[in-house]
Parts: structure tokens; C-alpha cells; sequence
């Protein structure tokens, strides 16, 4: 009787053993809840016209019906912050510069380089190419560069951007240890934007 009964609390503690890993595994086979997003990301124009976020060199992109070819691309960091910067090349070779940020909505600023502008950054307001400009913000980011940028692959960058009425944009930027650049910048509209991920199904994952 005794064996009975040892035999049978044998049993039991096994079968409760095989319970628990049985439980254990479905616990860690069970799926995690997605990581929660942004709720007012606008899924529908990234599906229609592609993800600005997720351009890389190659990528066509078509800015007012006009299509320009990603030659390189430069991603900024500045603390818990970060943008890109593409160079674009048109066919007729005229290249432009296309900032994204996320702030948090999508912002899409076309830029154009003023090699022969004699103004210099640090004052409240500057006036350029007959607009007045007012400072907004200054910095320096660390980058790092892919495709045919003219940069080195990393370094800093220092910027003062400012702006003016009607989403005018004017942009100082200095690489490394070289002088400043200016660009004057056009605020786009999502739907002036159309990207074609030259890639494959891995460019945009």
C-alpha cells in the first residue's frame, strides 16, 4: 500500500511538472503586442506615394513632377534627435538637397545651394535674395554619409537655420572643418512628393 501511494505522488509531481512547461512554453511562444506607433502617421499617402523616412541613394524621387535621382544620402544626430539629408541629381545635372524630418508629423524641405551668397550666420534676423529671415535654431550633429555625397562617410556637422513667412527656409552648414554653405529651402506639401524605391523589397524594410 505504501508503494501505492509513493508510485502515486510520483505521478501527480510529474504531471504537475510537465503542466508548468507545458504553460511556460505557450507563455513565450504567445505573440508580444505590437510597439505602439504614432496614431496620426498618415499610412495612406506612404502607401500611395511612398515613405520619405526610408530614401536611400538610388531611389527616384519626383518633387512637382519633377524626377530627380538620390546620389547620396546624410543622416544627422543631435542628442535624442535625428533627420537625413539626400542630394538629389535631375537629368539636366542640376542637384538639390532634400531634408526629412519628423517633428513628429513628415516635413519635406527642397533646397538649393547659394554658392555666391556674402552672408554669414549668428544674426536674429538676415535678409537674402530680397526676404527677410529670422533665426530659429543652431546646433552640431554627428552624420553619417552613404552614396555620392562629396563627404567624408562620418564627421560633425554645424548648422543655423532660419526661416520666414510662407515656409521659406534659409539653412548655414558647415562639415567638419570646412566653411559654411548656404541654401535657401522651400517648405513641400506631402502630395508634392512622389517616391519610387529603386531597391527592391529590401530598400524599404
Amino acid at each position: 500500500m505504501a508503494y501505492l501511494v509513493t508510485a502515486l505522488g510520483c505521478l501527480i509531481a510529474v504531471a504537475g511538472v510537465v503542466i508548468a512547461v507545458v504553460a511556460l512554453v505557450k507563455a513565450r511562444s504567445r505573440p508580444r503586442p505590437p510597439t505602439p506607433g504614432d496614431p496620426f502617421r498618415d499610412r495612406d499617402a506612404d502607401a500611395l506615394r511612398g515613405d520619405p523616412r526610408r530614401l536611400r541613394p538610388g531611389d527616384i524621387v519626383e518633387i512637382r513632377q519633377v524626377p530627380y535621382t538620390v546620389r547620396g544620402s546624410v543622416h544627422l544626430v543631435e542628442g535624442g534627435w535625428s533627420w537625413a539629408e539626400h542630394l538629389l541629381d535631375d537629368a539636366g545635372g542640376v542637384k538639390r538637397w532634400l531634408s526629412v524630418e519628423a517633428d513628429p508629423d513628415v516635413e519635406l524641405v527642397l533646397w538649393t545651394a547659394e554658392p555666391s551668397a556674402t552672408v554669414t550666420p549668428g544674426a536674429p534676423t538676415l535678409d537674402i535674395a530680397g526676404r527677410r529671415y529670422t533665426w530659429n535654431e543652431s546646433g552640431q550633429a554627428r552624420y553619417t554619409a552613404t552614396g555620392g555625397t562629396g563627404l567624408d562617410p562620418r564627421g560633425t556637422m554645424r548648422y543655423h537655420d532660419y526661416q520666414a513667412s510662407g515656409g521659406a527656409r534659409l539653412s548655414f552648414e558647415a562639415y567638419g572643418e570646412a566653411g559654411w554653405e548656404v541654401a535657401l529651402g522651400e517648405k513641400l506639401h506631402r502630395a508634392e512628393v512622389m517616391i519610387y524605391p529603386q531597391g527592391g523589397p529590401e530598400q524599404v524594410s
